[in-house]
């Protein structure tokens, strides 16, 4: 193994612990940046690239018929590999929002297409499912298992918070283990089913769990009931009959107490490398070791780890993730030194193997990929990002200033545009904003108050505007004012348009003969009358 300091090019503010690293079509991506997207990567996925000893990262599109995804921390991960019947991706679900808000959704990320210049555009679809469904919760794991030539997805773990009939104003962020259910997700139709096993009795977050044909192996983790991280294994056997499937679990032997690990995996073959992660609250792990899965079962060897630097040693927590190309990515926290600009310290560690020089491919696990101090509150958001080059062009050409992201030629949001402070109590905060009405999307709603020469906006929300409301005042021709204007949403109304009717002139009918009438009196009328009687 062999370390490697890098540089952070202009994107240190969006790496953080509970990231994840995916690896997609060839490229790395980045999922779960700190904070809410900016409209300079409005999608919140980043492609990572290494060129020399520099991380760059560069903005990643999304089709016209995806959905929108929240930037999520500490969520299972789990690839979907084209041997699963199912396009290469990964499944996301669960983890934590930039507000500390825990998702309960399932996310399908796939490749879409490639442009001319290799330009990666992604695909991202929310499965609905049904059945007993798992509730939100993050820093549990997701893995794809087979059996009897069908596919399934294995759920375990995580923690969340304490159910809202527990929840006091004293533990109302408290989080608790989620109860050690296995679910089975069928991916085809959505259904979910959950599973009580006897061995699986007490709950655990950021294990591992390593995946082979049909058995998922469990190792590690951390209990919030203990506080403690027991050194476990166990080896869960998934048989996807025709009519229900069967579930058996076993308990194994292992020595290795571990939570919050990096997981590579090595070549086709099952074979992995586990580094970093935790042994206790204040100790870190600092030994490697590798793991084969055949089918006698699975096999763990201690490997010789890196020469650690000062850094990494002393720093108290420290996060990463695979990065393909047989290498991964180590972030630790630049602590006590206030003059550093960065937040984070990063640095390469390349895996090779024994007796050759080149290395080996390495892939993302489906493992937790964070630290277990992610409770604190999450640190403002950063726009400083590089717009790289694209990965077919050559190495040793130059960076131009043309390909870098210049803060500065971007208008100032702060003072004009979404993200102004439209009143006094304005709520909207850039860092920590969210979709509040179902129109909006990467940006706020805003709405014109006709107050003054020009008139201002403000921000819907801050108006306390119904979605009903906000559609109507923006399809007819009302005029608005905010609540320090009037305080009415309709105080004055544009006086329609007089249209003056216009004047109808009948056409001159033409003069018909009448029939000829004699006046006589009554008496006549009587004589007339006996007469022709």
């Amino acid at each position: 193994m062999t370390l490697q300091p890098l540089t952070p090019v202009n994107c240190a503010g969006l790496l953080q612990p509970g990231c994840s690293l995916l690896q997609l079509d060839g490229e790395v991506l980045l999922f779960g940046q700190k904070g809410w997207p900016k409209r300079t990567c409005p999608t919140g996925v980043f492609g990572v690239r290494l060129k020399q000893d520099d991380l760059k990262l560069r903005a990643i599109c999304f089709s016209s018929d995806s959905c929108y995804i929240p930037p999520l921390r500490c969520p299972a991960v789990g690839r979907l590999d084209p041997y699963d019947g199912y396009a290469e991706g990964y499944l996301i679900h669960g983890g934590r929002t930039p507000n500390n808000e825990i998702s309960s959704s399932l996310y399908m990320l796939t490749l879409d297409s490639r442009g001319c210049n290799r330009k990666v555009t992604l695909r991202c679809q929310e499965k609905e499912l049904v059945g007993e469904l798992p509730g939100a919760r993050y820093g549990h794991t997701l893995s794809m298992v087979r059996s009897r030539g069908k596919s399934a997805c294995v759920l375990f773990g995580g923690r969340s918070y304490m159910p809202s009939g527990e929840r006091t104003t004293e533990s109302w962020n408290s989080v608790v283990d989620c109860p050690p259910q296995v679910f089975l997700i069928d991916l085809e139709f959505g259904c979910c089913s959950a599973h009580t096993l006897p061995e699986l009795s007490d709950g655990q977050s950021f294990h591992l769990a390593l995946a082979r044909e049909d058995c998922v192996y469990f190792l590690g983790g951390h209990s919030l009931a203990s506080d403690s991280r027991p050194p476990q294994l166990f080896r869960l056997r998934v048989e996807l009959l025709q009519g229900s499937p069967m579930l058996s679990c076993e308990a194994l032997y292992t020595t290795m107490s571990i939570s919050s690990a990096i997981v590579s995996r090595t070549g086709p073959a099952h074979r992995y490398i586990i580094l970093g992660g935790y042994q206790s609250d204040s100790v870190k792990r600092m030994g490697c070791s590798s793991v084969v899965l055949d089918e006698k079962g699975i096999h763990i060897e201690p490997l010789e780890p890196p020469n650690w630097t000062a850094d990494i040693r002393q720093s108290r927590t420290w996060f990463g993730g695979s990065l393909g190309e047989g290498t991964a990515l180590i972030g630790v926290p630049t602590e006590g030194r206030s003059a550093q600009t960065d937040v984070h310290y990063f640095y390469q560690v390349s895996f090779k193997k024994e007796g050759e020089g080149e290395e080996v491919e390495a892939t993302q696990g489906c493992s937790q990929e964070s630290t277990d101090y992610e409770d604190s509150t999450p640190l403002e958001d950063s726009e400083e990002l590089y717009f790289g080059r694209e990965p077919h062009e050559l190495e040793d050409s130059s960076d131009g200033e043309g390909d870098t992201y210049n803060e500065e030629d971007e208008e100032d949001e702060s003072q004009t545009g979404y993200w102004i402070k439209c009143c006094l109590g304005c709520q909207v905060d850039p860092n920590t904003w969210e979709p509040y009405y179902s129109t909006e999307l990467h940006r706020p709603a805003m709405i014109l108050c006709s107050r003054g020469e020009g008139g201002h906006w403000v921000h819907a929300q801050c108006m306390e505007l119904s979605e009903t409301l906000l559609m109507k005042l923006s399809q007819g021709n009302r005029k608005y004012f905010c609540l320090e204007h009037g305080g009415l949403p309709c105080q004055e109304m544009t006086p329609p348009r007089q249209v003056l009717p216009l004047k109808r002139t009948p056409l001159k009918m033409k003069q018909k003969k009448t029939p000829l009438t004699i006046k006589m009196s009554p008496a006549k009328k009587s004589f007339f009358r006996r007469l022709f009687d």
